[in-house]
């Protein structure tokens, strides 16, 4: 008799949650991102373990094998490129490797570095996610019966974007900021994206093109800073 497939989902998955028995470990920096794709997730069956940079993914691909990797393009520690190649190289190779990011000009290159699939940021529906992960996957990781289309979003807790604004204020509080701010600038624009925060994003846009165009505008700078200020301050962040 044939030895069982390792990753072979534990429970028959169903028409409403397409991934059940299947374990998604996400590399995302940003705690609204995460708490958006773990109720995806939760919607869909999958069981869900998070990393919040690249020496947390490698540290958790050490001890066991997902079925699915999610990873976030820009991260505190390095580009998800590199641990996408390292995961399209790897022998044997996890089931589906899926890119995400706020900067949808990024496709090819996710593609080019060995992802199977590619989600910008927001992920407009549950349905959305499922299809990325299920096309992903070799055909005998999934299951053949038919997959309830569902259209639903998810509402993360807001208190995991006020998360995201106190970590990026520390970063801006600090005197060398500067060194950061191609990190800082990624990061504000993808989750106020995720979050449809589009005063923060459009002022993590323009900080962004005059790094690009070879200087610091400590006006935007300091408009940046104080809309993260300010939503911190708020009770309920959006």
């Amino acid at each position: 008799m044939d030895d069982p497939d390792p990753l072979a989902p534990l429970f028959t998955p169903t028409a409403k949650r397409p991934l059940l028995g299947m374990t998604v470990l996400v590399v995302e920096d940003s705690r609204f991102a995460s708490e958006a794709l773990r109720l995806m997730c939760l919607r869909s069956g999958a069981r869900i373990r998070r990393a919040d940079c690249l020496r947390s993914a490698r540290r958790h691909l050490q001890v066991y094998r997902p079925s699915v990797v999610i990873i976030d393009l820009g991260l505190p520690d390095g580009s998800g490129l590199e641990l996408i190649d390292e995961l399209n190289r790897a022998t044997p190779r996890v089931g589906a490797i899926i890119a995400i990011s706020g900067a949808d000009h990024v496709r090819a290159t996710a593609h080019a570095a060995g992802a199977d699939s590619f989600l910008a940021k927001p992920i407009e529906s549950i349905g959305i996610f499922q299809n990325a992960i299920l096309s992903s996957l070799p055909q005998e990781q999934v299951n053949t019966g038919p997959c309830a289309i569902n259209n639903d979003t998810v509402n993360p807790d807001p208190l995991a974007y006020r998360e995201d604004m106190s970590h990026i204020a520390s970063l801006l509080d600090e005197h060398h900021v500067g060194a950061k701010l191609d990190y800082v600038t990624q990061f504000l624009g993808s989750v106020a994206r995720t979050a449809e925060d589009n005063a923060l994003e459009h002022a993590a846009a323009e900080l962004s093109e005059a790094r690009a165009n070879g200087g610091i505008s400590q006006a935007k700078l300091a408009r940046l800073a104080g809309l993260v200020h300010e939503r911190l301050n708020e009770k309920m962040a959006i």
